[in-house]
């Protein structure tokens, strides 16, 4: 594997995020968005813990003081993901990311009876470098599936952090706090995030050249 150009570095934040092989959709059901939830939570944490195979989501097995990134906000799509991640131990970021799409590889191979890769080789990341960024970018991942037009409503999608967002869920995936902490209320949030639906769409074709650039 080659070495990744950019370090990096604990505290900070960045924008990490990858697509299928031939951009191939990898999550084809409601249980590969589920499975994938559930790894992701797993293997934000620093071992020793239990096995995947007897970790629920809904339990309080794994030890949340003890994590190597921390997931600032996400959404999932059909053929990739973005997350904005806060590196909290030394190599969390390339840690997390890769057990989680090997073992997610492993799930979808078995389950679709296929061999080979599921993920167009190593990640991309990209470091935030002000706050500034830092919000926009929250907006950006949650606008992915309205720009892309899956849905018409964000509130229906059920793959992004967004409904945690705006207090419609509460599963602690996500630390919030660096967002909504910025704006005077979840629906406040909301609001800044509808209110650049148009912003969102220009940018469709940033990430693009973004998940084709070999540099990043």
């Amino acid at each position: 594997m080659p070495v990744r150009k950019m370090p990096f570095v604990n505290s900070e934040y960045y924008h990490v995020l990858n697509r299928g092989v031939a951009q191939m959709p990898f999550f084809n059901r409601m249980r590969s968005y589920e499975q994938f939830i559930k790894t992701m939570l797993y293997y934000q944490i620093e071992n020793p813990k239990p096995r995947l195979s007897y970790f629920s989501p809904d339990s309080n097995l794994l030890n949340v003081d003890k994590k190597i990134v921390e997931i600032i906000c996400y959404c999932l799509m059909p053929n990739h993901f973005h997350f904005l991640l806060k590196q909290v131990r030394e190599g969390g970021i390339t840690e997390f990311i890769s057990k989680l799409s090997n073992s997610y590889t492993k799930y979808f191979n078995i389950r679709n009876k296929r061999i080979g890769p599921v993920f167009q080789g190593e990640f991309k990341a990209i470091h935030i470098e002000t706050n500034e960024q830092l919000v926009h970018l929250s907006r950006y991942i949650h606008l992915n599936p309205l720009v892309a037009y899956l849905i018409k409503d964000l509130e229906e999608y059920q793959w992004s952090s967004y409904k945690e967002y705006i207090g419609l869920m509460n599963t602690d995936i996500c630390s919030r706090n660096i967002i909504l902490e910025q704006f005077k209320s979840p629906q406040d949030y909301k609001q800044f995030v509808l209110n650049q639906e148009d912003y969102g769409k220009k940018l469709e074709i940033i990430k693009h050249q973004l998940m084709d650039n070999p540099q990043v």
